[in-house]
Order: structure tokens, then sequence, then C-alpha cells
């Protein structure tokens, strides 16, 4: 039986889909409210801290994946928002792990980030033989978490297996990405035609796809996993192949990247802007290499199910 954290989220959803249809036994981690479907494995938790017993949960699991972070948080800075993400992101985890292990628990997977690797890249793609250089309190905790899944690693025999992505988009997304197909829709003009930047992203279902990989693969355990759909694109190119999916005109302007960077520096907006400007890229050759994955959707199709997803619920179909 495999134990899934997080399992209502954005990820969550998409892996428990993949995990039912390959016939898998998933036990899903609520926080909140039981869900209708009674027949499921449900376990409801509230709070993910030192505090939680998740004995319940961990009884007759064979692996676990914990996918539930805190990834907001209302203070952006300073040191009570990071007690605020350390209380879920390192402790939660460290809780979690030492009971798995307790239990006797195979493997242990962790969804962890690209933002541990950093922000932004240069002269080349992020590596996970690079040294981490997290730059904000979610990207740091991510990193401790880390640390402290190896040290229990180490200390019990626990299988552990950890994965970075960088961008997640597919149907459910939220945030920016959702902001930019709204912006695409209406044909707001975007002043972006200048940028010349490169980024990866995973669309949901490769992610989904991968942490199986990792669950059923037996070299899996000890390593730490880069994972991209491997079509990286400029920003341009993305609001192009997006606007092209949503069957719609890409209004795009040319603007220096200087002038909107002040922009953003003047509005509040400068991390927003650096998304939008800068380059992160991901080298996700060694997953390739060493357990065979490849994302099963490129980055064009990815982009159209994303549409069509959106599109269905501008219709009312979702």
């Amino acid at each position: 039986m495999i134990l899934i954290t997080g399992a209502s989220g954005f990820v969550g959803q998409a892996l428990c889909a993949l995990l039912a249809q390959r016939g898998q036994h998933v036990r899903r981690v609520l926080r909140g409210v039981r869900p209708p479907d009674g027949a499921a494995d449900n376990v409801i938790v509230c709070d993910i801290d030192a505090t939680t017993t998740w004995d319940a949960a961990l009884r007759g699991v064979d692996t676990v994946m914990h996918l539930a972070a805190r990834t907001h948080f209302i203070l952006e800075k300073g040191k009570d928002a990071h007690e605020a993400y350390r209380k879920t992101n390192v402790e939660g985890t460290r809780q979690l792990a030492e009971q798995a292990s307790r239990f006797g628990i195979r493997r242990f997977m962790y969804l962890s980030s690209i933002k541990v690797n950093g922000e932004h890249t240069v002269d080349r793609p992020f590596a996970e033989t690079d040294t981490p250089h997290p730059e904000d309190a979610y990207g740091l905790t991510k990193w401790e978490a880390e640390q402290a899944l190896w040290q229990i690693a180490a200390d019990t025999g626990m299988e552990v297996v950890v994965l970075r992505p960088p961008l997640v988009y597919g149907p459910g997304v939220k945030g920016n990405f959702l902001a930019l197909m709204k912006a695409i829709r209406r044909g707001l003009p975007l002043p972006l035609a200048s940028v010349r930047n490169r980024r990866s992203l995973i669309y949901v279902g490769n992610l989904a796809d991968a942490i199986l990989t990792c669950i059923e693969s037996p070299a899996a355990p000890g390593n730490t996993y880069l994972v991209s759909d491997g079509d990286d694109v400029s920003t341009p190119e993305l609001l192009r192949l997006l606007a092209a999916a949503l069957d719609v005109p890409a209004r795009l302007l040319p603007c220096p990247t200087g002038l909107l960077r002040f922009g953003g520096a003047l509005f509040g907006k400068s991390g927003e802007i650096a998304r939008l400007t800068g380059s992160l890229q991901i080298d996700s050759s060694k997953i390739r290499r060493e357990l065979g994955w490849r994302p099963r959707l490129s980055l064009a199709s990815g982009l159209e199910q994303t549409a069509r997803w959106y599109l269905n619920t501008l219709q009312g179909k979702q």
C-alpha cells in the first residue's frame, strides 16, 4: 500500500489517479472534511508538524509519498515566515519519516523543489551534483527537510528518494500560470516579446509518472532526481504555445528587460518579473539514464491538455 500525503492537492490528485489506473492500493492523507467518496481509504489530519501522530495512516503501508508542504505564507520575509515554513516542511516531514521508520516502511519518497538549487541559472542547467543555494524560506526548509531525511535513512536503513521539480503545470493549475492563461485568453497585451531566457517546466502527469517510476524502481533509493519535460522554452515561446492551445493570438509587445525589472521593483512585483524574465533550467538526464524514465507528454501536448481543461472550466463542464 502507498500512503500519499497532500492527496487532495494539485500533484496529489494526478498521482492518485495514475496509481488507481495502475491498480495500486492508495491511502490518502487529507486535511479537513472527509470527501464524499466513502469507498476510498482516507485518513484525515489537521496540522502537519512535530506533534502529528501518524499511526492510523502508516499501518499496513509499504511506501510513503510525502507531497504535503507549506508553500505560501502571509509574511513572506523574516524569522516568522521561516519558522512557519519550518514547522510544516521540516519538523512535519521529520516527524512523519521517524514514525514511518518505526513502522518498518520500506521506502519514503519526498517531493522537494528545484528552489533548493536556487532561483535562476546562468551558464548551464542545474544538476543534482550542484551545491544547494536556496534563496527563500520555502527553498531553505525544503533543503533542511531533505537533510533530515538523509540522516534518518542513515540511522534506520529506510529507503529515501527525493525529487526536485521546476514549475508544475497541467489541469487544475493555479497561481501565476493560471493568471497567464487568463490574460492570454482575454487578449491582454503582454510586454514580454523581448525576453530572452530559458525555463524548464514539468507537466503534472509527467511528474506523477516520474514519482511512480521511483516508487517501483529498485535503483531509485538513495538518490535525488531533478525532473522536467525536457523542452526548455523562453517566456515568449511559452506564451505563444499557450495562445495556440487556447486558439487565440498571442499579443506580445517588445519591452527592454531592464525596464520590466524596474517596474517590478516599483510595484512590489520583483519576484514575478524575475520568474518571467530570468532563466531556470534543469538537467533531468540522471533519472532518464538511471531509471529509464521518459516524460509521456511533450511540453506542447501538456500545454494543450492544460488549455483544454481551462476552456472546459470556462464553459462550466468541470
